[in-house]
């Protein structure tokens, strides 16, 4: 039976929590928290180091709340969703009524690679409505870039405060139309440099080899290797899917390798394109769905005659200098 907020709601009940202290923060958790064990509810805590040992010194010993390791879990936006629908299936499977879950993104996502993140928020709305789920996602207003705390809001149907009331998002758009929305995003700064390689209407081979003769060293191994896995499924669906002609680029840094794939039709029809895979492949998706999970960025750009992906090995978050 569900409890709590979500009660008479079917299917995930999603809320942020917008805080600008530690008490704040607690007000919320806790109440939360121990709500879920009492009810003898699945109740997990996903935050990094120092909100985690925050709850901890709050929390019983033995409150029964289970802790994961935010940073391992929201490594990735698609293998977030793939994790957590494990995890949720097998909460239900063991006969949960409702689960409750509280995370936070690290800060660091805030930065270049917010985009995948804001598209992971709306997406989980469809992605985890399938299971009895109540789950908060905890952002500091300290801390937090207001274009972030806007799309916080965009993404959220509802708000958790910490006079315990529970608001609808005034703000909130329904996913498939927050996802397919136009809009393009800021280039990696090594983009304003010559690329080191531009190729037009590249065989997925030669994209290949081209990413292989790029690599200096200033990457891991596994990374690159996964990188030339992902620019052979994007090219792969910009000439099988997409329209001519499809334009390939590379620039390299000291820290990283950034690849951009792009060609002048609409892009996917799926809204959720590389977040969750599609049963039959169509339209690249599952295609996409591989990439998402092989790199530690990808940026997809919708503009009026451009799709556009722009993948990332290496460190996506800082400037970085090129490699000549």
């Amino acid at each position: 039976m569900r409890t709590g907020a979500a009660a008479r709601h079917d299917g995930y009940y999603h809320e942020a929590v917008t805080y600008a202290s530690p008490e704040e923060l607690l007000a919320v958790a806790v109440p939360f928290l121990l709500g879920g064990v009492e009810a003898g509810e699945p109740t997990v805590v996903a935050f990094g180091e120092r909100n985690a040992a925050l709850l901890r010194a709050v929390l019983p010993a033995d409150s029964g709340v289970s802790f994961l390791s935010g940073g391992d879990v929201y490594a990735r936006p698609a293998a977030a969703i793939r994790s957590y629908r494990e995890l949720l299936a097998s909460y239900v499977a063991g006969g949960a009524g409702q689960i409750r879950i509280i995370g936070e993104l690290d800060p660091v996502v805030f930065g270049p690679t917010w985009d995948w993140w804001a598209r992971y928020e709306s997406a989980i709305n469809h992605a985890y409505d399938d299971f009895p789920l109540w789950s908060m996602c905890a952002y500091d207003t300290r801390i937090t870039p207001d274009p972030v705390l806007e799309d916080v809001l965009r993404t959220h149907p509802r708000v958790a405060t910490a006079d315990g009331r529970h608001v609808p998002s005034v703000g909130y758009v329904e996913p498939k139309a927050y996802l397919t929305e136009r809009r393009s995003v800021p280039p990696d700064p090594l983009q304003a440099t010559t690329p080191l390689v531009e190729l037009t209407d590249p065989t997925p081979a030669e994209a290949r080899h081209a990413v292989q003769g790029a690599d200096r060293g200033q990457v891991p191994a596994d990374e690159v290797e996964d990188l030339v896995v992902a620019v052979s499924e994007t090219v792969t669906n910009a000439l099988r899917h997409g329209e001519p002609p499809a334009r390939f680029r590379i620039w390299t840094g000291d820290d990283r390798i950034v690849v951009e794939i792009s060609d002048t039709g609409d892009g996917p029809d799926d809204p959720f394109v590389g977040l969750l895979p599609t049963g039959d492949g169509a339209r690249g998706g599952l295609g996409l769905w591989i990439t998402y999970q092989a790199c530690n960025h990808v940026a997809l750009s919708r503009e009026r005659g451009a799709f556009t992906l722009r993948l990332t090995a290496g460190n996506p978050h800082g400037p970085g200098r090129p490699v000549g």
